[in-house]
C-alpha cells in the first residue's frame, strides 16, 4: 500500500550543474514524483532535491537519482565544505499526512536494501531506522566522512546494514533513514571570520548545551565571502527559526558583529513561518501570504518565496498535474 512521504536526497554534487538537471530530471520523469524543490551549493559541493508524493513513486523516482548519481558522481574527486560518505549522501524518508514514522522505517529500510542489491552501495540505516544506538544520529554514521569511513568500514562496528563491508569505488557509501521534519536553516554574518562562525555553532547547538534540537556548525562561503553558521532545525516546535535568528544575533554581537541575512535550504512547514510571524507582530487576520512576508523580513530570509512552505508548494505541484 502507497502512502503519502516526503524525501530530501543529499547529493555530493554542487558545482556541475549538468549533473545536477539530470538528477532532477530524473525524478521530474516518474509519474507522481512531485520535485518540489531544488538547491546546489558550490563551496559545500552538495545539492538538496526536495520529492513528495506517493511512497511508490517517490521510492521510484529517487531509483533513477541514484542511477545517476553512481553513473556520474565519483567520490575520490570530490571536495566541499559539507560532511560526506558517498555519492548519494542521505536519504531520508519524512512522513507527510496521515503517514506514520512505522512507515517510513519500513520504507527505509526496503529503500535501502533494494540500493545496496543494485547498486552496490553500502547502506546505513539511521534516525528512527537505526537499528543500532550508535547509528541514530547521522553525523555518527558519517563520522570520519568518506575517506575516514574508506578505511574503516570493514572494522567490527563499522559494517554496513545492508551490503558488504566495503565502499563502491567511486559511489562510496549511503545513509538511508526515517525521521521528522528537518529545517535546512543557515544563517549569514557580516563576517568573513570562519571561526567566529564555528564559535556561534558550538555554543548555540544542543551538544554544546545551546538550543535543543538544533545541529550547527561554522564555515565560510566563498561565494557569498562571509562566514554562515549552518544548521539543522530537528523539531521547530521546540525550537522555532525566531529564537534561532535571535540566538544567533545575540551571540554574534557580543563580538560586535551583526546578522546579514538567513537562507532555507529547501522548504519548511508553513506552520514553522507562521511561528515567526506571530514574534513579529503580524497581523493574526491577514492573508497566509502577508504573514509568511512577514516571517521573511524577521529572519532577512534570502530569496523567499511563499512556496517555501512546504504545502503550498505540494499544493502548487499537484494543481499543476496534467497542465
Amino acid at each position: 500500500m502507497s502512502f503519502l512521504v516526503e524525501t530530501v536526497p543529499n547529493f555530493s554534487e554542487g558545482r556541475r550543474l549538468d549533473v545536477v538537471d539530470r538528477l532532477a530530471a530524473a525524478v521530474t520523469s516518474t509519474p507522481g514524483a512531485h520535485l518540489l524543490d531544488r538547491t546546489s551549493d558550490a563551496s559545500h559541493n552538495r545539492s538538496v532535491l526536495t520529492i513528495a508524493g506517493e511512497s511508490d513513486a517517490v521510492a521510484d523516482a529517487l531509483e533513477a537519482a541514484v542511477a545517476i548519481a553512481v553513473r556520474d558522481i565519483d567520490m575520490n574527486d570530490h571536495s566541499g565544505e559539507h560532511p560526506r560518505i558517498g555519492a548519494v549522501d542521505v536519504v531520508p524518508f519524512v512522513p507527510l499526512g496521515d503517514t506514520t514514522m512505522e512507515q517510513c522505517v519500513g520504507l527505509a529500510e526496503s529503500f535501502g536494501r533494494r540500493m545496496s542489491e543494485r547498486f552496490d552501495v553500502p547502506v546505513f540505516l539511521y534516525a528512527e531506522a537505526a537499528r543500532r544506538a550508535d547509528r541514530v544520529k547521522l553525523a555518527d554514521v558519517r563520522r570520519g566522512q568518506y575517506e575516514g569511513l574508506k578505511v574503516e568500514i570493514e572494522q567490527r562496528g563499522r559494517e554496513p546494514d545492508f551490503g558488504a563491508a566495503r565502499m563502491h569505488p567511486s559511489a562510496g557509501a549511503m545513509a538511508v533513514g526515517a525521521r521528522p521534519f528537518l529545517i535546512a536553516y543557515n544563517i549569514n554574518l557580516a563576517s568573513a571570520d570562519r571561526d567566529l562562525a564555528v564559535r556561534i555553532a558550538r555554543r548555540i547547538r544542543e551538544s554544546g548545551g545551546g538550543l535543543p534540537k538544533v545541529q550547527a556548525n561554522g564555515f565560510f562561503i566563498e561565494e557569498l565571502g562571509c562566514a554562515q553558521v549552518s544548521m539543522n532545525v530537528l523539531d521547530f516546535t521546540v525550537t522555532p527559526l525566531w529564537l534561532i535568528w535571535e540566538t544567533v544575533r545575540a551571540v554574534a554581537a557580543e563580538d560586535g558583529i551583526d546578522l546579514v541575512e538567513s537562507e532555507l535550504i529547501g522548504l519548511a512547514p508553513k506552520a514553522s513561518f507562521l511561528a515567526v510571524a506571530d514574534r513579529a507582530g503580524a497581523d493574526p487576520d491577514a492573508s497566509v501570504e502577508e504573514r509568511l512576508a512577514a516571517a521573511a523580513a524577521f529572519l532577512r530570509l534570502r530569496d523567499f518565496s511563499p512556496l517555501q512552505a512546504l504545502e503550498l508548494r505540494l499544493e502548487a505541484a499537484r494543481s499543476n498535474v496534467g497542465r
